[in-house]
């Protein structure tokens, strides 16, 4: 075990979608302080999803100081700092200037979906699903570097010659926080790029042939809890911490939920949806339908693995319901509003808002509704984007099933699981238990605790396991809950292939329909 480390606290950075998310921990687990920034995004023709790497990073470091003000604590008495980031998301910068070449591209782009099916109809997917446990999907990093470098030769040039490196948040964050001295990735964050061989946890050379990615740029690939440096005290509040973890957000909140066994599962409900299930210390089989990940690793120990059912929009399905269409105030009425109707009534809700993740696969699928007539509501819409995040839960947890991990126990997490209403209706649809942890901001303490078992400041993760305090446990109630699951799939076979006009955003050809592991 590492020296117990000095100061009270953990820090853990959430760096996410929408927003960035400090928690400060005791020894105790408890949070004891809190600070909270929004991230926004641009969207510079359809399907395109962009971020400005200086606003992560800026954003990190004053919210790292909010939490402090928040906890009446100084940077001193921080023992540790644990990262956990949005993953995929991508950055490219220059090494002797720390400058982004290029805005951050958000997993939830579309722009390079016909280079996956191009890749696909030129037989690659079944070899990218091998080595990187992948499907070929504009959800990952490999297309997105491949699209930067291709807009401008010099890049390219500039890459093979070490010039520029290419991180996921968490690596952008590492080298910001230790002034450019720390170029790493964790194994969960670099098995998102779609360049990872997830048997060896290393860079796969035949993959970064294929997306034309020069190895001069990436990071070393690490565990998820380890100290990897101290951070530079120019950069950083004025003082050198430990940088002690960095974990993707699915698998930090797998790693807090306490699901450390085989079969254990959780969902976080975000701005998508992700469902992963404890795989073990062995990597799955390929699957057609669900991600193989790593789910974490600590020093000195196997990676551990998971299967994973990404669902891309739902959490961002509410917020166009507040934010575009104007039909909720806040998040907290479409309880409510669901209730209020004895039924759906035959409309129905698709969240395909940035395409269909798994077990589809599809990112030419669009968000679609149907069903409405002279008599449809506001109240209606509601409940429609409500059942649609449960049933593509149901979706995936049918996958996990037929893969061999029936999922008999669901722990949810994300800002979705203080909705009792899509509780209740998605332990009805599942048909098993949903267990809301007391504190759902999981992401976060996953990586705190990751940082402090790396530093001494908690003593093993089994301890950790045992502090996770349950809120409200939703059990299956006798109801038509599950009837409308048919229908729904005629919802979905509906949505599917709807953009068949080219590339998203681009004006290319393109072919309808799924891109891998159909």
């Amino acid at each position: 075990m590492a020296a117990a480390a000095r100061g009270p606290v953990v820090a853990a950075i959430d760096q996410g979608t929408t927003g960035t998310t400090v928690c400060l921990l005791d020894a105790d687990a408890t949070v004891v302080g809190r600070g909270h920034t929004a991230v926004p995004a641009q969207f510079p023709r359809p399907g395109w999803v962009e971020q400005d790497p200086e606003q992560l990073w800026r954003g990190a470091v004053d919210t790292v100081a909010a939490a402090l003000a928040d906890a009446g604590r100084v940077p001193a008495d921080i023992a540790a700092l644990g990262i956990t980031n949005q993953r995929e998301t991508t950055v490219v910068w220059d090494r002797s200037t720390s400058t982004p070449v290029h805005p951050a591209i958000v997993w939830q782009d579309r722009r390079t979906a016909a280079r996956c099916e191009q890749l696909a109809a030129d037989g690659h997917a079944e070899a990218v699903a091998a080595r990187t446990g992948l499907v070929l999907d504009p959800y990952f990093s490999a297309t997105k570097i491949e699209w930067i470098l291709a807009r401008d030769p010099e890049l390219r040039r500039r890459a093979r010659r070490g010039e520029l490196a290419f991180g996921t948040v968490d690596s952008w964050l590492i080298w910001r926080l230790t002034g450019g001295a720390t170029h790493v990735t964790d194994v969960t964050n670099a098995s998102r790029t779609m360049l990872l061989d997830l048997a060896d946890a290393d860079w796969a050379p035949d993959m970064l042939d294929l997306f034309g990615v020069p190895a001069e740029m990436l990071p070393a690939v690490v565990p998820s809890s380890r100290v990897y440096a101290r951070t530079d005290p120019e950069a950083f509040l004025g003082v050198r911490v430990p940088v002690a973890a960095a974990v993707g957000d699915q698998q930090a909140a797998l790693f807090a939920q306490g699901c450390l066994r085989p079969g254990q599962a959780k969902n976080t409900y975000g701005t998508g949806s992700f469902v992963l299930v404890n795989a073990g210390a062995t990597v799955p089989p390929p699957q057609s339908a669900l991600l193989r990940t790593a789910a974490y690793q600590l020093d000195g120990e196997p990676v551990r693995y998971a299967l994973e059912g990404a669902i891309l929009s739902t959490g961002s399905a509410v917020q166009w319901l507040r934010d575009s269409l104007g039909v909720i105030r806040d998040a907290e009425e479409t309880a409510e509003l669901a209730a209020s109707l004895p039924g759906n009534d035959g409309v129905y809700f698709v969240p395909a808002l940035a395409g269909l993740g798994a077990p589809y696969w599809d990112p030419r699928a669009r968000g679609t509704l149907l069903g409405i007539t002279r008599g449809t509501t506001r109240a209606h819409l509601v409940r429609a984007v409500l059942e649609g995040i449960a049933y593509r839960t149901r979706d995936v947890v049918e996958a996990m099933a037929a893969a061999g991990h029936p999922v008999t126990e669901l722990r949810a997490d994300g800002g979705a699981a203080r909705n009792p209403w899509l509780m209740q209706f998605q332990a009805d649809v599942l048909g098993v238990d949903v267990d809301v942890p007391a504190d759902i901001e999981t992401t976060a303490l996953g990586s705190a605790y990751l940082a402090g078992l790396a530093t001494g400041f908690f003593p093993d993760a089994d301890a950790l396991a045992g502090l996770r305090r349950e809120g409200r446990r939703y059990h299956p109630t006798a109801g038509p809950a599950g009837a409308g699951y048919d229908r729904w799939h005629d919802a979905v076979e509906r949505a599917r292939g709807w953009d068949d006009e080219g590339d998203p955003g681009e004006g290319g050809p393109g072919a309808r329909g799924r891109v891998a592991g159909a």
